[in-house]
Order: C-alpha cells, then sequence, then structure tokens
C-alpha cells in the first residue's frame, strides 16, 4: 500500500516510451492490485478472502481520490475498474487453487452453485 501510495504521489510517471506507456501503465495496475489482494488474503490466513477483496477495492477506490489531489495526475474511475479486474484474477486464481487442493472454496454464492 505504501508503494501504491509513493506512486501515486509522483506527478508524471511517463516512462519515456509513448504508445506503451499506457499499456504498461494499465498492466500495472493489475499487476500491484493482484499481489495486494494476495497478500491481504494471506495475511488473514486465507480465510476471509471476501474481506480482502473489500479492503482491496476500498484502497483503490481512496488511490484514485488521492491523485485527483496530485498535481499532473487524475483519478480515474476506470483505473478503479482495471483494479478490480487485477483483483478478481488474483481471487480467482486462488479458488482454483484452493479447488485443486481439495480445500473449500470462498464464501460467496459463486461457490455453492459449483459442482464439486
Amino acid at each position: 500500500m505504501v508503494l501504491i501510495f509513493a506512486l501515486s504521489a509522483t506527478p508524471d510517471l511517463s516512462s519515456g516510451i509513448d504508445g506503451w506507456d499506457l499499456v504498461l501503465r494499465k498492466i500495472a495496475h493489475v499487476t500491484i492490485y493482484a499481489t495486494l489482494w494476495l497478500t491481504l488474503a494471506r495475511a488473514g490466513d486465507w480465510r476471509r478472502p471476501l474481506a480482502a477483496t473489500v479492503v482491496a477495492l476500498l484502497y483503490a477506490a481512496s488511490d484514485e481520490l488521492h491523485q485527483s489531489f496530485v498535481g499532473g495526475r487524475h483519478g480515474s474511475p476506470a483505473d478503479v475498474a482495471i483494479d478490480a479486474f487485477g483483483i478478481g484474477l488474483a481471487a480467482l486464481a486462488w479458488w482454483l487453487m484452493a479447488r485443486r487442493r481439495g480445500r473449500p472454496g470462498p464464501p460467496w454464492p459463486i461457490a455453492a452453485s459449483t459442482p464439486r
């Protein structure tokens, strides 16, 4: 979270490689928020994936709000959606691995409707 905050506080994060700059930023969003979710889920001993999801999503939204106060930056709901995609990928990877190992799935409704 400190890394995300520090990057968000930087006025200009241009990589200088023009067309790839936007693509690299969005890949970074997905990667960083997937890593955040995995870190939060691990901190909860993998028992509270929904809590990890809520915390990561709230942090994504607060990060975009923070960026709106940084000169040269702006907050974007689209970036929160991209962050949510990264969070979702991490949660899906965790769920698939847990299912593969024969452990119970996540506590949200999708687990009840999938055959085991």
